[in-house]
């Protein structure tokens, strides 16, 4: 399962991890996906969205 927003499709980026003695590995940030149940389509199912798509209210969540 990849680690994407299936709303807005924000995934991982990447970039440097700079050390004290600037030393540059590569590294990874991830976007915060959270599993809920969603109404797609007129239907319930469970979706993994990033936590930006669900303070917006982008995503309709089923009770």
């Amino acid at each position: 399962m990849a680690r994407r927003c299936e709303i807005c499709g924000r995934g991982p980026q990447v970039g440097n991890a700079v050390s004290h003695s600037h030393i540059l590995t590569k590294r990874r940030w991830l976007p915060n996906l959270q599993s809920v149940r969603a109404n797609v389509n007129g239907t319930v199912k469970r979706i993994r969205v990033c936590t930006r798509c669900l303070k917006s209210g982008r995503v309709a969540r089923a009770i």
